[in-house]
C-alpha cells in the first residue's frame, strides 16, 4: 500500500512554495508541462494502448473505451488546455472586498489557494492534465488518484508534467500521483485530513457515493449527469431532432450527454418519429413509456430505474408527458442537477422552465453538451459541480481558491 502520509508531506511542502509563486513563474511552468506532454506523445500513446487492450479484454463497453482512449489529437488538446490555463488571469491574491473600520483597522479579503487538493477519478486520462493545470495555476498542489483502467496512461502523463516542472525550476511534487489503485488506498486518501484541504471526486454515481459516504476531508461533488431534454408542445421539430441527436450521440460517455427525452403529448405523434429517425443513424436503443412504444414500435418498454440511470452509452430513456408541469415534476424526481434543456418557441414556457429547474446548467433551445469549462470560457475544468456550496457547474480557476482576511493596524487592541 502506498505511503500516503509521505505523499501528503511532499504535497504540503510543495503547496507552501506554490502559494507564493507569481503568475509569470506559474505560466512558464504550465507551458513547460505542455511541451513535455507533447514530447512524450509516443510514450503516452503506448501506455494508453496497453490500458485500452486490458479494458477491452475485461469487457468494457466501447462507449467507455472511448473515454479511456487517447489519440495524438486528444494529447495535443490536453497540452493546449494547459497553455490556455496559462493565459487565464491568476485567481490568487485578488481583492474581494476591503475598507477601514471605525477603529482605524484596515481590513481586506483576498483570494488564496486551498493548499493541497486530492482528485479521485475514473477512466478518463485527459482529466489528469486538466486537473493538474488548474490546481497548479490556482496555487494548489494536487494528489491525483485515477482508476485502475487508466493507470499506465495517467502515470505517463504525470511523469511528463513533472519533467516540465523540474525544467522550470519548480518543485515537481506540486503534481503527485497515487499509482496504487486499491480500494484501501482510495479510502485512506479520503481520510487524509492532515494533508488534504479539499477532495474532488470525478466519475460515476458509484464513485461519488463512496467518496461522500467515506471521506472525512471536505468534498465537492461532481460529475453524475442524468441530463434531460424536454420537447415542449410549441417546439420546432427539426430543431428538436438536431438538439437531441447532438446531446445524446456526439459523445455519449460523458456526463453532459443527455440520458432522458421528455416529449409533450400534444406534439409526440409528429416529434417522436422525426427524432427517432435521427437517432437511428447512431443505432440508439430507445427505452420508452407505453405511449412512446405505441408511437415507436422499435422502442422497448422502459423500466422505472431507466429514468434514473446515467447510461453513458447509446441508450435513451423516453417519456411522453402531459405538459410542462409533468415534465418539471419528472425532472425534479429523477435529475442529478447537472444539465437540463427545453426546446420551445414559447417564451413563457422557457422562462418557467429556467426558473423551476434546479440544476447547475439550464438550457433553452440548445444541447446539454455545452456544459463544459472550455465551452463556457473558463479554460479547462476540473469537473462539473452538482452541489450548491461554494461551486456549482463547471469548476475552473475561480472555484479552486478560498479567501482570507488581512487586517492592518497601528497598535489597536480590543476593548
Amino acid at each position: 500500500m502506498t505511503d500516503l502520509k509521505r505523499t501528503g508531506e511532499r504535497a504540503k511542502a510543495a503547496a507552501g512554495a506554490l502559494a507564493c509563486m507569481r503568475a509569470p513563474e506559474k505560466n512558464r511552468a504550465l507551458n513547460a508541462m505542455a511541451d513535455e506532454v507533447l514530447r512524450a506523445t509516443e510514450e503516452i500513446l503506448s501506455a494508453n494502448a496497453q490500458d485500452v487492450e486490458t479494458a477491452r479484454a475485461g469487457g468494457m463497453s466501447e462507449a467507455l473505451v472511448d473515454r479511456l482512449a487517447l489519440t495524438e489529437k486528444r494529447i495535443a488538446a490536453m497540452a493546449k488546455g494547459m497553455r490556455d490555463v496559462a493565459e487565464l488571469a491568476d485567481p490568487v491574491g485578488r481583492l474581494l472586498s476591503g475598507g477601514t473600520l471605525d477603529n482605524g483597522l484596515r481590513i481586506e479579503r483576498r483570494t488564496v489557494p486551498f493548499g493541497v487538493i486530492g482528485i479521485i477519478y475514473e477512466a478518463r486520462p485527459n482529466v489528469t492534465g486538466d486537473a493538474a493545470a488548474l490546481c497548479f495555476k490556482s496555487g494548489n498542489a494536487c494528489i491525483l488518484r485515477g482508476g485502475s483502467e487508466a493507470v499506465r496512461s495517467n502515470a505517463a502523463i504525470v511523469q511528463a508534467m513533472r519533467r516540465g516542472l523540474t525544467r522550470s525550476g519548480v518543485n515537481p511534487d506540486s503534481v503527485l500521483m497515487v499509482e496504487d489503485t486499491s480500494h484501501e488506498t482510495a479510502q485512506a486518501l479520503m481520510r487524509l485530513n492532515e494533508y488534504l484541504d479539499l477532495l474532488i471526486p470525478r466519475g460515476g454515481a458509484g464513485l461519488i457515493r463512496r467518496v461522500v459516504e467515506t471521506a472525512t476531508v471536505p468534498v465537492i461533488e461532481t460529475g453524475v449527469g442524468n441530463c434531460h431534454v424536454y420537447v415542449e408542445k410549441s417546439a420546432d421539430i427539426e430543431m428538436a431532432a438536431e438538439i437531441v441527436f447532438n446531446a445524446k450521440t456526439s459523445r455519449p460517455s460523458v456526463c453532459n450527454a443527455m440520458e432522458t427525452l421528455l416529449v409533450d403529448a400534444q406534439i409526440a405523434e409528429a416529434a417522436l418519429p422525426a427524432i427517432a429517425a435521427r437517432l437511428a443513424e447512431k443505432h440508439v436503443e430507445l427505452r420508452g413509456c407505453p405511449e412512446t412504444c405505441r408511437i415507436l414500435p422499435q422502442a422497448v418498454a422502459a423500466a422505472e430505474e431507466d429514468y434514473a440511470k446515467e447510461f453513458l452509452d447509446y441508450i435513451l430513456a423516453v417519456k411522453v408527458v402531459d405538459g410542462i408541469d409533468a415534465a418539471l415534476a419528472h425532472i425534479a424526481r429523477y435529475s442529478t442537477h447537472h444539465s437540463e434543456a427545453i426546446v420551445t418557441r414559447d417564451y413563457a414556457a422557457a422562462e418557467k422552465f429556467v426558473q423551476r429547474v434546479d440544476s447547475a446548467a439550464v438550457y433553452v433551445n440548445a444541447s446539454t453538451r455545452f456544459t463544459d469549462g472550455g465551452e463556457f470560457g473558463l479554460g479547462a475544468e476540473i469537473g462539473i459541480s452538482t452541489q450548491k456550496l461554494h461551486a456549482r457547474g463547471p469548476m475552473g480557476l475561480e472555484q479552486l481558491v478560498s479567501s482570507k482576511y488581512i487586517i492592518r493596524g497601528e497598535g489597536q487592541v480590543r476593548v
